[in-house]
């Protein structure tokens, strides 16, 4: 599961990328060891996504450079799946007090890593990174789970496509540090966006907010909602 290749071995790469933070640093990154780079979105129906976006073609136009390939917006509509989940309705989304575990989408890196591992298949692409962090507690985000996942979706195309977690041992403040300074203010990270901005008040926003201030990093977010200090 490990990238056996050193930086700048000369392989294509595909980068599994939400907008967010975390996805987005391994984007940066990736260009500077990587021949070709291509960002993958996967839409979903998610309420948040066509903020996200907009915020991840702005954050891609700030990072150009020739190892940076077109952005690929991929559909794979969870509606008939999920209902009326909070991720679809916008009701009840998890706030700041929120637990981690409240933000879960089930089935969510099973169903990003099929369509993107045949993406790549079908594109000759070796590999598709995920920007998945250390002590992530859910149980699609076990190094297991992505050996697993690899091996079938390889094994029903006949394929080689490599899963590859670079960030896996590192946290997310560990990772903010790395990427202090690129273009954070067009990173996205909110699950109820409110007015095209981040909201403030939702359990995403919150651990954007820790992971600048743990980073010592100047937080250039604009948020609907000041946090409650009370």
């Amino acid at each position: 599961m490990k990238d056996a290749h050193p930086p700048g071995s000369g392989f294509s790469l595909a980068v599994l990328t939400s907008g967010g933070l975390d996805s987005t640093i391994l984007l940066a990154e990736s260009v500077k060891t990587h021949p070709a780079v291509w960002p993958l979105y996967i839409r979903s129906g998610l309420i948040w996504e066509p903020v996200e976006l907009r915020f991840l073609k702005r954050f891609l136009e700030k990072i150009a450079c020739p190892e940076l390939r077109p952005l690929q917006v991929l559909d794979l509509p969870v509606a008939d799946l999920y209902g009326d989940h909070w991720s679809l309705t916008g009701n009840n989304v998890p706030d700041a007090r929120s637990v981690d575990e409240a933000v879960f989408l089930p089935g969510r890196n099973l169903l990003l890593l099929a369509k993107s591992m045949l993406w790549c298949h079908l594109h000759r692409v070796s590999a598709v990174a995920l920007a998945v962090l250390g002590g992530n507690p859910f149980p699609d985000a076990t190094a297991s789970f992505f050996e697993r996942c690899q091996d079938v979706v390889n094994q029903s195309v006949g394929g080689h496509v490599r899963v590859l977690r670079p960030y896996d041992k590192l946290s997310k403040t560990e990772i903010l540090e790395r990427g202090r300074d690129l273009p954070l203010e067009w990173t996205f990270s909110c699950i109820h966006p409110v007015d095209g901005k981040h909201c403030g008040a939702c359990n995403k926003c919150a651990e954007r907010r820790r992971a600048f201030l743990a980073a010592g990093t100047h937080d250039r977010t604009e948020y609907a909602e000041e946090p409650c200090t009370a």
